[in-house]
């Protein structure tokens, strides 16, 4: 008997960060073609497959260099992809031509068409590769495709607007995303039927699904959340906010993560699924859509479509940044990571809390600046990236101060300083969608409020959470009297407008045209009617940050000799 020698750790030499604001930033992007939006890893990781849906093409990444090594040409649109079990057949779905092309990733080459219908958007196959199962976005029905004949052999009726789709690790259920109906459909594979249907946020698009099967992650475009489902009772038992516009939703392999891609701001949202927070939101490239994660949990591709690029996004460190008071929760993903008796960040030591051949959680130590990590095991020392300290944010300004109680899609700027990463924004209880991120500046959009009054705006980064500014939010103004509410063409009629929620009025027209005024109360302003070019009766407009209302004031006709 005898002992394999201990092997110091390591990491993919792919995995890397580099570039301006490393901190928030994902490392190496590589161009593909126009308007990439699926993206799917061979078993063995060796190779992607990349849909590009503006050029009509497939892209093939040699993920050793990082580099595309063949161009595969494609119908109309092809949206999304799926790899078989065993590596040798991808399939793409044809959005606009209604199709799954089948292409041989030992030629690149695609060797059969099967056609499924208008709106063919996501495929997964089952464990044993013998079917792939297609959502219809267009449509309420999943197409059953049988991988041995390339035939479709079943139609599914789920809810309307089937997009989103996975399958569970032992092939006996499929989990629907029916972004029309606001609902996730559960069909039984045994027999292709739906047993359940789970109401979800407004708009559900895509979904991930942990290793376990316990639990499914469900992205929400209309509120930008996540509705997190415990599979067994088909229960949503947590929200969590994220970003602007949230697309693709995927699980770590060892479920202790799931990443979600934000396409407003350009971010990828990173959730702790043990607590179902957000604890990163690391910045891609524009447009974030959809997202593979690398085997070994160390890195992951991003598809960029605005930007026609993957980016190569490291995972090594999650969260890759934290306060310069250090205990920040850090769990380090890599391979030989058992046994590890010190974990450095620069020269500090960190306190490590758990431990595993593949990943260790650790207390990280006070710092400052951008330091190199490093893990000691019995087989020595190695590089596991790098770990960047940032200051505690600032804000000074904020722009509107106020908006309407029901909530507004106009967006609203916060600036201040050490903002980059901002993690949540509040504006009371109530959260804002974070649409922008830099470091000086954050625009978001305002949900409703529980109440009209005043709210406490608070930001949450990687250093720590701020303060300083308040935000009111404000019912909408109504208008009960115009007095008078009649006055000749020439103008200079003084008018005075009652109602509600005056106070606050930003402007008042007459059929579209400025008006003078003065607020004399919540309940009273003044206002001189312009000039019109013709008689009639015309809406009195008073616009305020709760909102618009009106009343209405009648042009009369100067009289004739």
């Amino acid at each position: 008997m005898f002992t394999l020698p201990s092997r110091s750790p390591l990491l993919p030499t792919q995995v890397r960060r580099s570039g301006l604001n490393a901190a928030f930033a994902a490392g190496t992007a590589v161009p593909v073609g126009d308007t990439p939006e699926g993206v799917a890893l061979t078993p063995d990781a060796a190779r992607g497959y990349v849909a590009n849906r503006g050029s009509n093409t497939v892209s093939v990444i040699d993920t050793a260099t990082d580099t595309v090594t063949d161009t595969i040409a494609t119908g109309a649109g092809p949206t999304f992809v799926a790899i078989s079990p065993d590596g040798t057949r991808a399939y793409v779905t044809v959005y606009d031509d209604g199709l799954v092309s089948v292409i041989d990733t030992v030629s690149n080459a695609i060797v059969t068409d099967i056609a499924v219908g208008a709106g063919a958007t996501v495929v997964a196959l089952t464990p044993d590769g013998a079917r792939a199962y297609v959502t219809r976005q267009t449509t309420n029905t999943v197409s059953v495709i049988d991988t041995a004949t390339n035939t479709v052999t079943a139609t599914i009726t789920v809810g309307d607007g089937s997009t989103g789709l996975v399958i569970t690790q032992d092939g006996t259920r499929a989990y629907v995303a029916c972004l029309a109906s606001n609902t996730v459909s559960v069909i039984d594979t045994a027999t292709n039927t739906v047993t359940a249907t789970i109401t979800v946020g407004p708009v559900p698009i895509l979904l991930g699904l942990t290793p376990d099967g316990a639990h499914l992650y469900v992205t929400n475009v209309g509120n930008s959340t996540v509705s997190v489902i415990d599979t067994a009772t088909s229960t949503v038992t947590a929200v969590v906010g994220v970003s602007a516009q949230p697309r693709f939703v995927a699980v770590s392999p060892d479920g202790s993560h799931a990443y979600v891609a934000n396409s407003g701001p350009g971010t990828v949202s990173v959730i702790d699924t043990a607590t179902n927070t957000v604890v990163e939101n690391i910045g891609v490239g524009g447009g974030p859509t959809a997202i593979a994660v690398f085997p070994d949990g160390t890195h992951a591709y991003v598809t960029n479509a605005p930007a026609n690029n993957v980016s190569d996004m490291a995972t090594t460190l999650i969260p890759g940044h934290g306060s310069t008071g250090g205990q920040t929760t850090v769990t380090v993903n890599g391979h030989n990571l058992a046994n590890a008796t010190a974990v450095h960040f620069g020269t500090a030591q960190a306190v490590i809390t758990a431990n595993t051949a593949t990943s260790i959680t650790v207390l990280t130590p006070a710092g400052a600046g951008a330091v190199p990590v490093t893990v000691t095991t019995p087989g020595g020392t190695g590089p596991l990236g790098s770990f960047y300290y940032t200051p505690v944010p600032a804000l000074t300004d904020i722009s509107p101060v106020a908006g309407p109680v029901a909530g507004s899609d106009q967006e609203i700027v916060i600036t201040g300083r050490n903002l980059a990463g901002a993690i949540d924004v509040y504006f009371g209880p109530t959260r804002a969608v974070i649409q922008t991120v830099s470091d000086t500046q954050i625009t978001v959009r305002a949900a409703g409020a529980p109440a009209p009054g005043g709210a406490a705006v608070t930001v949450t980064t990687p250093g720590g959470t701020t303060d300083g500014l308040s935000y009111t939010y404000v019912d909408p103004s109504t208008v009960t009297g115009v007095s008078p509410n009649a006055g000749p063409t020439a103008s200079g009629t003084q008018v005075t407008i009652t109602g509600t929620g005056l106070a606050s009025t930003d402007q008042v027209t007459f059929n579209g045209i400025r008006a003078p005024f003065e607020v004399v109360s919540d309940t009273t302003l003044t206002a001189t009617a312009p000039p019109s070019g013709a008689d009639g009766t015309v809406d009195v407009i008073i616009t305020g940050p709760g909102g618009t209302s009106a009343g209405t004031f009648t042009y009369t006709a100067d009289p004739n000799i």
